[in-house]
């Protein structure tokens, strides 16, 4: 007997260690697909939106990267439903292949100077098509890593996700890193920055081997025959449970693209800083988002509450946000920015698993795929995929580079108090 139920554990872990590689390794490669734009705006505008003034060809830059951004609450609603109604594993597959094809897209797009105003909408749909796979897939991937565990190993498991999302914008300021400091300037705009696109198209083959491994969940199968559209459902019976974990997205999101991805552009174009700085910057933090995450998912399967640990976090870093920006500008030194990422990052990294299973937990499984997918695709795209502009806009508009804490520092709040009103259903371990 105690031979078997060694051997059942065994295969159990086997098993979980089969979802976390499945679903956080092709997660990672997908969003690395995504969020790489960012690190590489300052070379993608020179090269696809030539302007007099270095800050416009930036603001059209970042700009296009928020435009994938308002693709994903569309994706998050057709790529959710179909894993709600259909089949979890299925739906992770069609985000592998539109991610790909997007991605391929900006990677051999030809510049504006060769092709003129056909390079940069190039650009833009293969941002759209990200988008949209990005939309659908952290949504399915989260709920299926979920459902793949034991209430009392859910965090656990819920929590590589968010480590492998860092871990892909990690790669992304590693190979920024690497190539800022090998490739002179000149070659890193003419074509240095399409590496990365490249290197992300690995997503085709490794996905597919890795998910068609996996045992899809029986949910959809088992509780969503004859039942409405999962959006309709969600907005006629959950509306506002909904729009409070869209609200609370945001503390997680916004700093993630004001403080992480944004640093090697607020370095060079507004502190004036070598751009490996922020590179080292962005490196630094999701190092830190890769690590503590973990320590984060096996803390929320020991906590009675899940609420007060994200009221903590998303509260700290309304208050440090002002703090922080002021030390980056006045102290103008890589110390401060690397303390200043550092910090935020910590919080993040201990809150932002926790709030997703927060959020996870307060919805049916018939729509559990379509309730968090949208709520994070809505919470990303209206505060997170415009931050970076917003904040380029302010200091712009101020010339103060502190201003990028005003946009910060009320969105924390925004989350604290959406939080405070957010109704918990702990699973039953």
């Amino acid at each position: 007997m105690t031979r078997d139920l060694r051997a059942a554990h065994a295969n159990s872990h086997r098993e979980m260690l089969k979802v976390v590689i499945a679903t956080s390794l092709v997660t990672c490669l997908e969003l690395f697909d995504f969020t790489v734009f960012s690190y590489f705006a300052v070379m993608i505008g020179d090269q696809f939106f030539p302007a007099t003034d270095p800050m416009t060809s930036l603001l059209l830059a970042v700009g296009t990267f928020g435009v994938g951004f308002f693709m994903r609450p569309l994706g998050a609603m057709v790529i959710g439903a179909y894993a709600d109604r259909v089949s979890r594993r299925a739906a992770m597959t069609i985000t592998i292949w539109l991610t790909a094809i997007g991605t391929a897209a900006i990677a051999v797009c030809p510049p504006f100077a060769v092709i003129g105003v056909a390079a940069p909408f190039i650009i833009i749909v293969g941002r759209l098509l990200q988008g949209f796979a990005a939309g659908g897939e952290v949504g399915t991937a989260v709920t299926f890593a979920m459902e793949a565990a034991p209430p009392s190993r859910s965090g656990i498991l819920v929590s590589w996700q968010y480590a492998s999302q860092a871990a892909a914008a990690l790669l992304g300021a590693l190979l920024g890193t690497l190539l800022t400091s090998t490739m002179s300037p000149a070659s890193l705009t003419q074509w240095g920055w399409r590496i990365p696109f490249l290197i992300g198209l690995s997503i085709v083959p490794a996905g597919l081997y890795l998910r068609r491994r996996l045992v899809d969940s029986p949910v959809p199968a088992a509780s969503n025959r004859g039942t409405a559209i999962p959006f309709v459902e969600l907005c006629r019976e959950h509306g506002g449970t909904l729009a409070l974990a869209t609200l609370a997205k945001i503390w997680s999101t916004v700093p993630v693209y004001a403080v992480i991805t944004y640093m090697p552009s607020y370095v060079t174009r507004v502190l004036h800083m070598p751009p490996i700085i922020g590179f080292m910057s962005s490196t630094l933090s999701t190092l830190l988002l890769v690590v503590v995450s973990p320590l984060s998912g096996l803390l929320a399967d020991r906590l009675p509450r899940r609420k007060p640990m994200v009221l903590i976090t998303s509260g700290t870093t309304a208050v440090l946000a002002y703090p922080v920006f002021a030390m980056m500008t006045h102290a103008q030194s890589p110390r401060a920015v690397l303390l200043g990422s550092a910090v935020i990052s910590v919080l993040l990294a201990l809150g932002t698993s926790i709030g997703a299973l927060l959020v996870l937990e307060a919805f049916p499984a018939r729509v559990r795929a379509s309730g968090f997918a949208i709520s994070h695709a809505l919470g990303v795209t209206l505060f997170g995929g415009t931050a970076q502009f917003i904040i380029t806009g302010l200091i712009k508009w101020t010339g103060d580079p502190v201003s990028a804490a005003w946009y910060v520092a009320p969105a924390c709040l925004v989350s604290f108090v959406a939080v405070l009103a957010f109704k918990e259903r702990r699973a039953a371990a």
